[in-house]
């Protein structure tokens, strides 16, 4: 319910400030909550993705995606995320979340998420996600992105996408292993 109610803040502000070209990044502050840590209290690694949500949220609002695509049937759905935590946030820690889109292909827009105190990056989530019609079929990334006016084709993807989405960085080898 707690991050409903956020899902509803932020999709409210986001409506009211300046749009975005899509090629530019989200930006908005948070803060971590009690009901966001974990038994080591500080932020619990779930509530990492919950934020990117809202991340994307505040992106797909500002860029005029959002509108677009639902005004189309369109609805987004993750495929999965891959996270890189590197400092931990604290109870009442005040962060940006910097959300940008890094690209896409054939069947995957991939968006990233940055959780920022200052200058140092705390964490970093990617994520793949596509956009589903009524009718269950899925419009091209080239389709999504051309509701916001992008007709060139993708930048290429960070290599670390690249790896991952390729199933080629270590954690992907692992569960292909059966570790």
């Amino acid at each position: 319910m707690v991050m409903m109610l956020r899902f509803v803040r932020v999709w409210w502000i986001s409506r009211m400030r300046r749009r975005i070209a899509a090629d530019a990044p989200s930006r908005f502050s948070m803060r971590v909550w009690p009901n966001d840590l974990d038994f080591n209290i500080h932020m619990n690694n779930g509530r990492y993705f919950s934020a990117a949500d809202l991340g994307r949220l505040d992106w797909w609002v500002r860029s005029g995606l959002w509108h677009r695509a639902l005004a189309r049937g369109w609805r987004p759905m993750a495929g999965d995320a891959n996270a890189r935590f590197s400092k931990q946030l604290r109870p009442f820690q005040k962060y940006e979340l910097q959300t940008r889109m890094v690209g896409w292909n054939s069947k995957w827009l991939f968006a990233e998420h940055r959780f920022q105190v200052g200058e140092r990056v705390h964490a970093v989530i990617v994520v793949r996600y596509l956009f589903v019609a009524r009718d269950g079929s899925r419009p091209s990334p080239a389709e999504v992105m051309a509701l916001v006016g992008w007709t060139d084709p993708s930048p290429p993807l960070p290599e670390f996408v690249e790896l991952w989405h390729r199933g080629q960085d270590s954690l992907s080898a692992e569960l292909r292993a059966g570790r």
